[in-house]
């Protein structure tokens, strides 16, 4: 299906590894101009570099975005070089560890910033170029929200309220036409992903015991999958489709475990 995302501009926090990596390069592939916006430089040139290699329209802007100014920053680069924004993937977080016994009021603060506070400002800075292009937001959360995990209250309080604000501003934009959906993974295959099973004694056993509980294909969630998602709900092609929490995860959060020795 031609998502006729050609010559579309987005911006994608998070843009240079892992899922929003992989976001990057779904979109460049259908056509789509991506501004990539992180705080890492190296990663962030790196993944320019390859994109510029193949062609692929796309800009990086290193940022920090607890910081209001960076944001800032990303909106008006993307504006003042495409003069449009067609649609914007808030992706950029990190699973902390910033639980209640094993955290404190402070480190709460911070991993909000990180994992939320972002969100609404990437998203208020955009407003004004996605009501010009009748554009999309496309938030990436966590099947933490559903499902708690431990020890990680920033993280899941953080993806609990993206949840939240996908269905209020659904609402609160009717009025322009922008729609508004989230994208739930799960267990995904990244870099980050294989780096922590590498850190136990038996990695293979523990992947094991992990993907055994995913239903369909007993495999993780590859990050292209996320993409895929994603692409297609920033185009016209979900153009009746706002306030949803889809979840892409093999059937690992919902269906019933009892189904596992299938």
């Amino acid at each position: 299906m031609d998502l006729d995302l050609n010559g579309k501009v987005y911006i994608v926090t998070g843009g240079a590894k892992g899922i929003g990596g992989a976001i990057t390069d779904v979109l460049c592939a259908e056509g789509a101009h991506v501004v990539m916006a992180g705080h890492n430089a190296t990663d962030l040139n790196n993944k320019l570099t390859e994109l510029q290699a193949k062609g692929f329209i796309a800009r990086a802007v290193e940022a920090e975005l607890t910081r209001v100014d960076d944001c800032k920053k990303v909106v008006d680069f993307t504006w003042h070089t495409f003069h449009r924004i067609d649609g914007l993937v808030n992706n950029a977080g990190v699973n902390d560890g910033v639980g209640l016994e094993k955290g404190d009021p402070d480190r709460f603060m911070l991993s909000l910033q990180k994992n939320l506070l972002h969100y609404y400002t990437m998203a208020h800075l955009a407003l004004t170029a996605l009501k010009q292009s009748r554009g999309a937001i496309v938030n990436i959360g966590s099947k933490v929200s559903l499902t708690g995990q431990g020890n990680t209250s920033g993280y899941a309080a953080a993806k609990g309220a993206i949840n939240a604000l996908t269905r209020e501003w659904a609402v609160e934009l009717l009025p322009y036409e922008i729609r508004v959906n989230t994208v739930l993974p799960a267990e995904v295959w990244t870099p980050l992903y294989a780096s922590w099973i590498q850190s136990f004694p038996d990695p293979e056993a523990k992947l094991t015991s992990i993907t055994r509980h995913i239903p369909l294909g007993k495999r993780m969630t590859r990050p292209e999958e996320i993409a895929y998602m994603v692409a297609f709900l920033l185009s016209e092609r979900s153009s009746h489709t706002t306030g949803q929490i889809i979840v892409v995860d093999g059937g690992y959060t919902h269906l019933d475990r009892a189904i596992d020795s299938l």
